[in-house]
C-alpha cells in the first residue's frame, strides 16, 4: 500500500510539472519585453520577422508596373494581334505540290509566345528607358517624382528587372521552334528597342524611332509565326510591312504630340526634339501630317494586299479612327496642352482596339 501511494504521488508530481510547463510555454511577455521562460521569441504580430510581407511584395511588383506603365502595352499589343490573326487567315504561299489553299497551324504555345514576348520587350524597352534617363528625368519637374528619381526604385533593381525581362523574352521566343527565326533576331530586337533611349542625345528624329520600334510589332509576330516562309516567299511579309507603316507613322505622330509638354525644358537641356528644333505650333502640325500619313497607308493597305480582303468593315474602322485622330488634334495647341495624357492615352487606346477588331472581323468574313 505504501509503495502503491508513492507511485501516485510521484505521478502527480510529474503531471503538475507538466501543466506548468505548458503554461510557461503559452504564457505572454513581460512587462519588460522578454518572453517568459520556455516561450520561442517572436514578433508581436505572431509573424516570423524573416519571412516576406505579401503587402509589401504586392507594393513592389505595383512599382515596377507603374516604371514601365504597363498600361501604355495597349498601344502594340493589339497590332501584334492583328497581325497574328491574319497570319492564320491568310493561306499559305501556292506551291507546286499543293495547289489548294491551305493555312497555317494553330498552336496554343505560339499565341503564348507572342503575349510572353510582347509584354516582356515592351517592359524591357520601358525599363531601359527609365534607367538612361534617371537623371535627366530628375532634373525635368515634369518627371521628378518617378521611381529612380525619387530612390522608390533603385538602379541596381531596375536592371535586374531588365535582366529578367531578357530571359523571358528569349524563352518566348524558343516556344516558336522549330521556326529558329525568333531566337536568331531576338537579341538584335532588343537592341534596337534599346536604342531608342539614348536617340533624344543626338537626332530629333527620335520620335520616328520610337515609331519603328513599336511598328516591329506585328513584323515579328508574323516572322514568328510563318517565318520559314521567309526565305522561298519573302513576298509573304506584306501584310505585315504595310500594317508597320501604319504603326509607324502613328506612334510618331502621338509621341511628337506627348513631347510638346517638355518643348521648354529638351531645349533648355540640349536634348533634341521636334518641338525642340520647331517649336510647338509646327510640331503639332507635322504630328497631324503623320498622322495622315497613317491613314492613308491604311486605306492603300486594303488595295494593296488583295489576300486580307479588307472591305466595307474596315473601311468604317477608318472613318471612325479619322474621327478620333482629329478629336485628338482638337484637344491639343500650342496654348493648352493639358489635355495631352487624354489625348495621348484614352484616344490612342481606342484607335488600337478599333484597328484590331476591324481588321480582325473583316479579314475573318472574307
Amino acid at each position: 500500500m505504501k509503495e502503491h501511494s508513492l507511485d501516485k504521488q510521484s505521478l502527480e508530481k510529474k503531471l503538475a510539472k507538466k501543466r506548468l510547463a505548458n503554461k510557461q510555454e503559452s504564457a505572454p511577455e513581460t512587462a519588460n519585453g522578454k518572453s517568459s521562460p520556455g516561450k520561442p521569441t517572436s514578433n508581436s504580430t505572431g509573424k516570423d520577422p524573416n519571412s516576406i510581407d505579401g503587402n509589401q511584395m504586392l507594393g513592389g511588383m505595383r512599382k515596377f508596373f507603374e516604371l514601365i506603365r504597363f498600361s501604355h502595352t495597349i498601344f502594340a499589343l493589339p497590332f501584334a494581334l492583328l497581325a497574328t490573326v491574319w497570319a492564320y487567315l491568310v493561306p499559305l504561299p501556292a506551291t507546286e505540290a499543293a495547289s489548294a489553299e491551305s493555312y497555317l497551324r494553330f498552336r496554343w504555345q505560339d499565341l503564348v509566345g507572342i503575349l510572353i514576348c510582347m509584354v516582356s520587350a515592351r517592359s524591357f524597352a520601358m525599363a531601359v528607358n527609365r534607367l538612361f534617363d534617371h537623371d535627366v528625368d530628375a532634373e525635368n519637374p515634369r518627371t521628378a517624382k518617378r521611381h529612380l528619381p525619387t530612390g522608390e526604385l533603385t538602379r541596381t533593381s531596375v536592371t535586374l528587372f531588365i535582366v529578367g525581362c531578357t530571359a523571358l523574352f528569349v524563352a518566348g521566343c524558343a516556344l516558336f521552334l522549330p521556326n529558329y527565326w525568333p531566337l536568331i533576331l531576338c537579341l538584335p530586337v532588343l537592341c534596337f528597342l534599346a536604342g531608342y533611349s539614348l536617340t533624344k542625345r543626338f537626332t530629333r528624329f527620335a520620335h520616328f524611332w520610337l515609331g519603328a520600334a513599336l511598328m516591329l510589332a506585328p513584323i515579328c509576330a508574323w516572322i514568328a509565326l510563318r517565318g520559314n516562309l521567309l526565305i522561298s516567299h519573302p513576298s509573304d511579309l506584306a501584310p505585315p510591312i504595310w500594317l508597320a507603316a501604319v504603326v509607324m507613322f502613328w506612334v510618331s505622330g502621338f509621341d511628337i504630340i506627348y513631347a510638346c509638354q517638355d518643348q521648354e525644358y529638351d531645349e533648355q537641356a540640349g536634348l533634341f526634339s521636334i518641338p525642340a528644333k520647331i517649336g510647338v505650333l509646327k510640331a503639332l502640325r507635322v504630328a497631324k501630317l503623320c498622322h495622315l500619313f497613317m491613314w492613308v497607308v491604311a486605306l492603300a493597305m486594303t488595295f494593296a494586299v488583295p489576300q486580307l480582303s479588307l472591305g466595307w468593315l474596315f473601311w468604317i474602322a477608318l472613318a471612325a479612327v479619322g474621327l478620333l485622330l482629329a478629336w485628338e488634334h482638337s484637344v491639343v495647341s500650342e496654348n493648352s496642352l493639358e489635355r495631352v495624357n487624354f489625348a495621348f492615352f484614352q484616344l490612342n487606346s481606342v484607335v488600337s482596339l478599333v484597328f484590331l477588331f476591324a481588321g480582325s472581323l473583316d479579314a475573318w468574313l472574307r
